[in-house]
């Protein structure tokens, strides 16, 4: 039977999409989130989030409220489902970084952000943004901290959700003949000069790249 291990612990019904395609399935949480607490310092007229957990973070600050008048920007469907759903307005969104900056150096360059993120956010998005002169500053709402786990058994299939995940997994384990199914192009970079075997999500979602891995392994068992 084909092994697979997901990196961050599945809702119930991916874990179940697996199941029934005749996968056995292992999970464990290699990353964890850390709440940082902040203040509201000088806020822009635009707010910017590049993940869910940013967007949580904000929340945590009993003072965020305040701010529900401001445009928010963001990168992902799922974060922009978690903005909606507490009544913040999106004003623009991508699937990746790179594209959400070309929307804001094209439409929106003379407006100014205030950028809420992770301890190991990627540089894309703010070194986009100063390159075009668009001011921008930033505020750390969350810490990403690496949970290596020690993997003793075969594995055919690894599933990688973030950069972060590949590095906490690297920390405690090797990869050679294991195929890595990746949510998007961030995350397989990370994998660059490790693997070429990767297989990339057509969209940035859980779901996509549980699809992926079924498909995948239908082709080649």
């Amino acid at each position: 039977m084909i092994r697979i291990l997901s990196t961050k612990k599945l809702l119930p019904n991916h874990r179940q999409f697996l199941l029934n395609a005749g996968l056995s399935v292992m999970e464990a949480d290699f990353i964890s989130i850390q709440y940082t607490p902040f203040k509201f310092v000088t806020i822009r007229q635009n707010l910017l989030f590049t993940s869910q957990n940013a967007f949580a973070g904000f929340l945590l600050n009993e003072e965020s409220p305040k701010y529900k008048d401001r445009a928010i920007f963001c990168v992902g469907r799922k974060t922009k489902e978690a903005i909606e759903k507490a009544d913040y307005t999106v004003t623009a969104s991508a699937d990746y970084a790179e594209a959400l900056a070309d929307i804001i150096i094209k439409e929106h360059s003379g407006e100014d952000f205030t950028f809420f993120s992770g301890s190991m956010r990627r540089d894309t998005l703010p070194d986009a943004l100063a390159a075009a002169k668009i001011d921008c500053n930033e505020i750390e709402v969350y810490k990403t901290v690496l949970s290596p786990h020690i993997i003793n058994s075969r594995v055919d299939g690894l599933l990688f959700f973030s950069p972060s995940g590949i590095e906490s997994y690297l920390n405690a384990n090797g990869i050679s003949n294991e195929t890595c199914f990746c949510i998007g192009n961030t995350t397989a970079e990370a994998l660059k000069g490790i693997t070429e075997d990767i297989i990339i999500a057509k969209k940035p979602t859980v779901e996509n790249v549980i699809i992926q891995c079924i498909n995948y392994y239908k082709e080649h068992i």
